[in-house]
């Protein structure tokens, strides 16, 4: 427990905010230009404006800008459903199981983390109510239990979401023409790089879906023997209730209560979206759209008035807010790092050092590192994934295998960065120094099964 203090320490005193970590990496990544891709007849003053113009360009990129909006979507969506009622009832009779620590930590963690491969948004907030629920049904029975170590089986879903159906790369290269958008044709032949690289070859390929089983199964084993040795804890909370329903006066207020308008619209919606992507379902070429159409339909329907629905929205849109502004200064650094040919310098280091077989490996710690600086699947996947992208293809690696490399060490570190454990913090009223000792327990247990299966499979 003291190397966690250590941790929690250091991050206190020296990681400042995400925003101003993404405005530091902006002036690293134009110093960077600066010095080793400026052409020798071109003057520094002139080379520092065109870098610049490369920068502003990045930022308004339109392509990228529908995927931060698309991020943001799923995350506020993914919380509006968990708050409807059928979910809260839903997390109220998982609860009835949790009669002690050690099968509370294995239940949140295994429904957590089942949550999450559908949506992070959703697995991120349900865990942390499922987490709060678990206590205070336990204070209210009179029951022992370790609350840090089962806010920390809430949190889990962190460490397998980027694997799953709505993670970033994943959900990005299988739209039409984003892979090819993450290179500059002079680095690279677009004819190497195929138009989409659908789910059936990453989220449910055989061996992604092996590998997400193993580290369910075997976190929430781990955290099922911690719950038989830990002491229990004290806490005092209040008993979570969701809001009631307001007093309708007016006809505009019976139009915004209206569970008959607000199902009909829903159902409308999930029309559309059955119409829209059945074919694409079958194909499993699932895209941000095709999951934000069907969460905003279903939303609607489980919350049965628009009333309700905008309460919802009005309390998930605060979550976005930490990483709104920060989209386009990773699209910048990207704008910078592909006009420069920075990507090309990072990814001819990459391939010096590594093998066909190492390079998933290198990959997946260098992302676990960029990932506690720059703590957005999103975000990272923009500005590292050109550099993945290229290494691949200059090594022969396949290139589902080198994306979810990524993926895996951009979601495993999230168990150490405490920048996405904000939501679940507020929610459980737990502090950050109290689960990490168990995140880093899971993490160090995930980062061994997805090492060794970059190495074997």
């Amino acid at each position: 427990m003291k190397i966690t203090k250590i941790i929690e320490n250091i991050f206190k005193k020296y990681i400042p905010s995400p925003f101003t970590i993404a405005v530091l990496l902006t002036f690293l990544t134009l110093i960077l230009a600066l010095l080793f891709t400026k052409p020798e007849t071109t003057n520094t003053v002139a080379y520092f404006f065109d870098v610049l113009s490369f920068w502003e360009k990045g930022l308004w990129s339109n392509n990228l800008l529908v995927f931060a909006y698309q991020m943001m979507l799923i995350l506020v969506l993914g919380h509006v459903l968990v708050l409807s009622k059928p979910m809260s009832n839903l997390i109220a009779k998982l609860t009835q199981y949790c009669t002690n620590t050690a099968n509370s930590a294995f239940i949140v963690s295994t429904a957590t983390m089942l949550v999450s491969f559908f949506n992070w948004g959703l697995g991120l907030i349900f865990g942390a109510l499922l987490a709060r629920r678990v206590a205070e049904d336990a204070q209210q029975k009179g029951l022992d239990l370790n609350y840090p170590l089962i806010g920390a089986a809430g949190y889990v879903g962190l460490m397998v979401w980027h694997g799953g159906i709505s993670g970033s790369a994943p959900i990005k290269i299988n739209e039409e023409g984003h892979l090819r958008s993450m290179v500059s044709p002079e680095n690279l032949h677009l004819t190497k790089i195929p138009e989409v690289i659908s789910y059936n070859q990453t989220v449910f390929s055989w061996w992604n879906l092996l590998l997400f089983f193993v580290v369910m199964l075997s976190v929430a084993s781990v955290f099922y023997f911690i719950g038989k040795k830990v002491k229990p804890t004290t806490f005092n909370l209040e008993i979570y209730q969701l809001e009631t329903e307001d007093e309708v006066n007016t006809k505009a207020e019976k139009l915004d209560n209206s569970k008959l308008l607000g199902i009909v619209f829903g159902v409308i919606i999930l029309i559309a979206f059955g119409f829209r992507y059945f074919s694409d379902i079958k194909s499993l070429k699932i895209t941000p759209n095709l999951i934000n159409l069907f969460m905003l339909g279903l939303a609607i329907i489980l919350h049965g008035n628009f009333k309700q629905f905008i309460k919802a929205i009005g309390v998930a849109i605060s979550d976005v807010s930490g990483i709104l502004i920060q989209f386009p200064l990773y699209f910048g650094i990207m704008g910078i790092m592909n006009s420069t040919g920075m990507v090309t310098l990072v990814s001819d280091f990459f391939v010096s050092i590594s093998t066909e077989t190492t390079l998933p490996i290198f990959t997946f710690f260098s992302a676990g590192l960029v990932n506690i600086f720059v703590p957005s699947g999103g975000g990272q996947w923009i500005v590292q994934g050109p550099i993945v992208l290229q290494s691949a293809l200059e090594l022969g690696v396949p290139l589902p295998k080198a994306i979810m490399a990524l993926a895996y060490g951009d979601q495993i570190t999230n168990m150490l960065q405490p920048f996405w454990a904000l939501p679940l913090l507020g929610i459980t009223k737990l502090k950050a120094k109290e689960i990490l000792p168990y995140t880093l327990i899971a993490m160090l247990v995930g980062s061994v099964i997805y090492i060794l299966g970059l190495i074997i499979l």
